[in-house]
């Protein structure tokens, strides 16, 4: 969901390349014949999963990719794009089931190109990523097992990134003013307006005063890591590894996404993960200990980090809620994929204001102290 290094929301910088155009930009700047092509949906970028036919004397590789075709704000801002390309190279190599690019035919991870019939004469960032197997978490019916590896997973790939990972441009991670940055919710005042006046835009108000007042403070108290900043249950695919249908066990089998990597902290990771995993739960409110157990099984947070995971998950809501809700009015077109969130998501935020943050808390810290003597709830 990655808006460009400024504060602003996306612009009207949404490629809208043809099939054709794709299947050509795929032969052009890879050498790959595609013989299957479809788009696949997106926030702000533009993807197609394709299928290429190799002849004998082709290179081995995969046959199923997905090119990815990224806005062109973003894409002028290659450093960052490269950082993000690398990261995702350095964890399929640490062992994450993390995509990797298909070279250019100049042996480059990316290419800038021209294209789509909009007005004046835009480029993207045109990349081929290798196609990863398994459905999103949304599809399937979530329970206690996938929820603790998605919260394991999340702080695993934050530490592996942030004691391991090093790139030359790996300062463009520090996006100031990046709206989708956790502790930008602040932010969020000049959105607002897409909500119109009702009890959601009060709530929403109610989060960021909160926010203000009592996490922004906090921050320098925070530990910092490179987030993935958007383990949401489109981006983390997984494929069942037992054959019980009464209680299947899943296995993490793709990370998805990384235009939102930014510097963080690794309590931002934690709360993003929960909040997303809320969205298609049918018991909302329980999901939390089990994805903080999961996470506090390889970074156990600090009290402090902890008294602000519910405001944290409720900025989140509030980010997603809010900016969809502004980008859906510059694409209408759009609107059904954007407004997928909003489905649950102001249900979740409402319940989790009338249920009251004590009790939250309460809930989430019990459901993680139970993994910790051996008996998960």
């Amino acid at each position: 969901m990655s808006s460009g290094n400024d504060c602003k929301p996306q612009t009207l910088t949404k490629p809208a390349l043809g099939e054709k155009e794709a299947m050509e930009l795929v032969d052009r700047v890879f050498g790959l014949k595609v013989s299957w092509i479809r788009p696949l949906p997106s926030y702000d970028d533009q993807n197609f999963h394709v299928r290429v036919s190799r002849n004998k004397a082709a290179a081995e590789g995969a046959d199923e990719y997905v090119l990815k075709i990224t806005n062109s704000e973003d894409s002028q801002e290659p450093d960052l794009i490269e950082v993000q390309t690398q990261a995702m190279m350095f964890l399929s190599a640490e062992g994450f089931p993390s995509a990797t690019p298909y070279l250019t035919k100049d042996g480059s991870t990316m290419s800038l190109e021209s294209g789509g019939t909009g007005p004046g004469n835009k480029k993207y960032m045109v990349r081929l990523l290798t196609y990863l197997p398994g459905v999103p978490v949304a599809k399937i019916a979530t329970n206690a097992q996938i929820l603790y590896e998605v919260g394991k997973l999340a702080a695993s790939l934050d530490k592996a990134l942030s004691e391991k990972f090093h790139h030359p441009s790996v300062k463009s991670l520090h996006r100031g003013q990046f709206i989708w940055n956790l502790a930008n919710v602040p932010l969020l005042d000049q959105y607002i307006y897409a909500l119109g006046q009702n009890k959601h835009r009060e709530v929403v108000e109610q989060v960021i005063e909160q926010f203000k007042g009592k996490v922004i403070p906090k921050l320098s108290s925070f530990r910092t890591c490179i987030n993935h900043g958007d383990l949401n249950d489109h981006n983390i695919l997984v494929d069942s590894s037992s054959a019980s249908l009464e209680n299947p066990q899943y296995r993490v089998s793709g990370i998805l996404d990384f235009g939102d990597m930014s510097y963080g902290y690794y309590v931002f990771e934690v709360a993003i993960a929960v909040m997303y995993m809320m969205i298609e739960s049918p018991d909302p409110l329980s999901v939390g200990g089990h994805v903080l157990a999961g996470f506090e099984s390889v970074v156990p947070l600090t009290a402090e980090e902890r008294a602000a995971l519910f405001l944290l998950v409720s900025g989140r809501f509030s980010q997603s809620l809010v900016i969809a809700a502004h980008t859906a009015l510059l694409y209408p077109e759009n609107k059904e994929y954007l407004m997928i969130t909003a489905k649950t998501g102001w249900r979740h935020l409402m319940t989790m204001f009338e249920v009251g943050q004590d009790a939250v808390e309460k809930a989430w810290f019990e459901t993680a102290a139970a993994y910790a003597r051996g008996a998960p709830s």
